[in-house]
């Protein structure tokens, strides 16, 4: 299982990877919520075809489904998946009488042999006249009452809500359909602690780096609505809180969809109608997702940069564990100071006037408060050859200006040696829902397979090792402070 990333140009890999959503050929538009099957991820698109993804982070295509037509989604119930499509609509052939059909099948693998989609079902349409639009639509089975709800609409009319039979994928005998917004379009529906949340895609869309697409979000205690926003104001009259915006190079997210890894870590995906690095294509963008008082925000993944890194269990700071070296200073009593001398300024600390008192080969690690010192500076570099999974790409973590890298150990413990490429020296670091972050290691030694339990765990104030995670505790999260 050892594997070995080696050194590579900085420079190259850098703006290879920021300027880019997932890697590989992501190129999509419109795609459906992100599916696992049997060791695999799917996400499906306008046209009829969509990407596979073996470890959540290089993407491909390959996905298949028929009826071709726009914006799918797809829900696995109980041992089958649901896929949910427009046949029209959208202003697609130049009008809107649209239709949205459901099909079944097994497995999403078009090399099962039990890959075979079963006959499509209207489940409801437009005329072209009315001012609707049967298009986009999204799937929620409601993890409080096993029913099965489905949002649609665009730009043109209002954005509707319709009742499906989870076990049949029709419409559900008798329903009406119940207008819910206006002003947005592909749309997506989810559930979390007490309130269901709808978020739109808001802007202009299919214009390239012109597009302005946005997404906004509102919430109620119904999934009926009504579905206001932080301000109260309701999505049926235009409202919406923004989720996420253009940014790092790429404009347009649309089509939310969301992803729960587990209990704090979840993830968004969307597409970017154009990415800047990448001849302005719509590609798949998967981010860390972050609850904020409540509400939907897209996170971050860790930039290439100096940091230190401090634990949420008292706010210490990650260092190596070597002598506090004293810095000189000419003081002045505060009672006695000069207010007519010249200010000077105090040079920080560097890594050349420390760096010979330290011992020589391994050195452990520690928690302390945080004095900016060549210490407790570490560099995080994303590696994005080694790979990745929904979360994110692995990183390096060195000690600024050094090639001394923090290192698993066999023990659950923590130390740094000269870099080597080694599986443990590799790491996830994946933001949580919190807005904070947890950092595991790719491998323990002696483990079998890849680590996916045991991350960077306070164990005291002052005692880092490895401990599995647990979402409540402080002792498992940690922050970022970019001291540059």
């Amino acid at each position: 299982m050892k594997r070995k990333i080696f050194a590579f140009c900085a420079a190259v890999s850098l703006f290879s990877f920021e300027g880019q959503a997932q890697v590989g050929t992501p190129y999509i538009h419109d795609p459906s919520t992100i599916a696992e099957c049997e060791g695999k991820y799917y996400t499906f698109g306008t046209g009829g075809g969509g990407l596979i993804s073996e470890d959540g982070w290089n993407w491909h295509d390959g996905a298949q489904r028929p009826g071709g037509g726009a914006a799918p989604d797809v829900l696995k119930i109980g041992d089958r998946y649901l896929m949910i499509y427009g046949a029209t609509g959208g202003g697609l052939g130049g009008g809107h009488n649209g239709r949205i059909l459901t099909m079944w099948n097994k497995t999403l693998d078009p090399q099962s042999p039990d890959f075979r989609f079963t006959d499509p079902i209207e489940v409801c349409s437009s005329d072209g006249m009315e001012d609707q639009d049967a298009i986009d639509p999204s799937l929620l089975l409601d993890p409080t009452t096993g029913r099965l709800w489905v949002s649609y609409g665009t730009y043109f009319g209002t954005i509707r809500l319709i009742e499906l039979d989870p076990k049949t994928g029709a419409r559900m005998k008798g329903n009406k359909e119940l207008d819910i917004a206006i002003d947005c379009e592909a749309t997506d529906l989810l559930y979390r602690d007490g309130w269901y949340y709808l978020l739109g895609t808001h802007g202009t869309c299919c214009d390239g780096v012109n597009s302005t697409y946005n997404i906004v979000a509102g919430r109620s205690r119904s999934v009926t609505g009504p579905y206001l926003d932080n301000i109260g104001r309701d999505m049926f009259h235009g409202g919406g809180k923004m989720v996420i915006a253009a940014g790092n190079r790429k404009t347009g997210p649309g089509h939310f969809g969301r992803t729960v890894i587990e209990d704090g870590v979840e993830v968004m995906s969307c597409h970017y109608e154009a990415d800047f690095d990448r001849s302005g294509r719509s590609v798949l963008g998967i981010l860390p997702l972050v609850w904020k008082n409540g509400w939907p925000v897209a996170g971050e993944h860790i930039r290439q940069g100096n940091y230190a890194i401090v634990s949420e269990r008292r706010g210490y700071s990650l260092e190596l564990a070597v002598d506090f070296i004293r810095m000189e200073q000419q003081r002045e009593r505060f009672w006695e100071m000069d207010l007519t001398k010249p200010l000077e300024k105090i040079p920080e600390q560097t890594l050349e006037e420390v760096m010979g008192t330290w011992p020589k080969g391994e050195i452990s690690v520690r928690c302390s408060d945080y004095m900016f010192r060549p210490h407790q500076h570490w560099t995080i570099t994303p590696v994005p050859e080694a790979g990745g999974r929904l979360t994110g790409p692995l990183y390096e973590i060195k000690i600024e200006g050094t090639n001394r890298a923090l290192t698993a150990t066999a023990g659950l413990e923590l130390t740094t040696k000269e870099f080597q490429g080694e599986d443990a020296q590799l790491w996830w670091i994946e933001q949580l829902t919190d807005g904070t972050y947890r950092i595991l290691p790719f491998s323990i030694p002696g483990q079998e397979g890849f680590n996916t339990e045991y991350c960077l765990y306070s164990a005291g104030d002052s005692t880092p090792t490895l401990a599995k995670f647990d979402n409540q505790t402080d002792n498992s999260k940690w922050s970022f402070r970019n001291h540059n």
